[in-house]
């Protein structure tokens, strides 16, 4: 099947970046000022618990990417509407796990700064990739699309 700029998602920004950068910036700034507020034990528990979580539920997502052979990364071709698994309790698992995993390196690390930038995380996600995304599978899948948007949350 030849494969066309239709086929792709068009990322304003990467996820990972998205999702990443204000991660690094709180950990930048942890180093730089300290941290204003102590986390406390409680921390490391609730950190290694959402590495965990993130990496069954991305590794549940991923492999239903691969199932469906359907694209996953930027400029890979995509085939196949995902509705089963994580995909009937939110639209974008991947980046519910990531958004997962990001909060659980920045209270292992620790840093509050992190913490205290998740929800630019957030935004930055929605603007740069879901909403490009959302219009995407629209155009792509038409009222399938929209029928599935209507049934199952963004997030969660």
């Amino acid at each position: 099947m030849a494969r066309g700029p239709d086929d792709t998602v068009a990322f304003r920004l990467w996820p990972p970046v998205a999702i990443g950068a204000p991660l690094v910036a709180g950990w930048v700034a942890t180093v730089v000022w300290g941290d204003p507020v102590d986390l406390g034990g409680w921390r490391v528990p609730v950190g290694w618990a959402l590495v965990l979580a993130c990496a069954g539920w991305n590794g549940w997502s991923l492999w239903l990417f691969r199932r469906h052979r359907t694209g996953l990364l930027p400029g890979q071709a995509t085939h196949a509407m995902i509705e089963e698994g994580p995909y009937r309790l939110s639209r974008n698992p991947l980046y519910v796990g990531l958004l997962a995993l990001y909060l659980g390196l920045a209270l292992l690390a620790p840093t509050f700064w992190g913490l205290l930038l998740a929800p630019a995380a957030v935004q930055l996600v929605l603007w740069g990739a879901i909403r490009p995304e959302e219009r995407f599978l629209h155009e792509r899948f038409g009222a399938a699309y929209d029928d599935y948007a209507r049934r199952v949350r963004r997030w969660l």
